[in-house]
Parts: C-alpha cells; sequence; structure tokens
C-alpha cells in the first residue's frame, strides 16, 4: 500500500462518523483525501463537501473532489450485484471505460503523481471495494504510477 515516500488506498465511510474516518486516515498517515463521488454531497452527517473538507483540514489533511473519477447514476446499481455476473462485469467495463475520457484521465494522471510522493486515499461510501468504482480507479492509478516509476 505505502512506499517510503507516497502510496495510494482506498476508503469507504460506509458505517462510519465522520471522526471515525478522520482518525483512520491519520493513522494511515494520509496526507491527501480525493473524493471520488460524482456529487459530494451525503445524508450522513458530515460527509458533504464543505463538512469533509473541513473536518479534513482540522486534521492537516488536504481534500480534493474529483467528480470526474465519479460513476454515472445509471451504472450504480451493477456494482452492488456479485462482481463475477455478467451485469457486475458491465458495470465495471463501462465504468473503466469511462477512466479514458479526457477528464478522467488527465485525473488518474495527476493522483498517480501525486500519489508517488504523498500517501492518497480515495473516497467513496461503499465500505467494500468490491462493490464499488473506486477500485477500476485505484487499479489505473497504480498502473499509471507504475508507469511513472517505470516498474
Amino acid at each position: 500500500m505505502w512506499t517510503e515516500s507516497g502510496g495510494i488506498t482506498g476508503v469507504g465511510y460506509e458505517g462510519k462518523t465522520i471522526e471515525q474516518l478522520v482518525a483512520d486516515l491519520t493513522a494511515l498517515e494520509v496526507t491527501t483525501l480525493v473524493d471520488v463521488r460524482l456529487n459530494a454531497i451525503s445524508r450522513k452527517k458530515g460527509f458533504s463537501k464543505r463538512a469533509l473538507a473541513e473536518a479534513l483540514d482540522a486534521a492537516g489533511i488536504t481534500y480534493q473532489h474529483r467528480p470526474e473519477l465519479g460513476n454515472a447514476r445509471d451504472n450504480r446499481a451493477g456494482f452492488s450485484e456479485e462482481w463475477r455476473t455478467d451485469v457486475g462485469r458491465a458495470a465495471r467495463d463501462t465504468y473503466t471505460d469511462s477512466l479514458t475520457r479526457p477528464d478522467a484521465a488527465t485525473a488518474i494522471d495527476e493522483l498517480a503523481d501525486l500519489a508517488i510522493t504523498d500517501k492518497v486515499a480515495l473516497l467513496c461510501f461503499e465500505a467494500s471495494e468490491l462493490h464499488c468504482h473506486r477500485r477500476e480507479a485505484l487499479a489505473a492509478i497504480r498502473i499509471r504510477m507504475d508507469e511513472l516509476v517505470g516498474a
């Protein structure tokens, strides 16, 4: 997950309070949290964009919202499916294809570059990455990181 200088991981806030999330990020020594929700709003207290950014800032963690890495509303249901089903695979393929859009590709490049030197966490709601698009975003960023460091 981490190198001496940086790295990238994923986190979900499902079942957590904002205090628990910040404590977890602090324990992991995360320096930047990247919100990959299409819309950074939540009915859960503390997890909408402004409140989340304020809580992170108080803990010394930088906040970025990257909606270009969000998952389209009409593609979300497939992520609740078992990933080995046709529906689950189709949803993941659709999302992975969306990562080739210029704005998403730029975000992947920028986050890969950042994660070489900083400890970065991608945030979405789902506790399990098996049910979240951030798994595919993380994979794309890690591939780009390997390309950048010549691995």
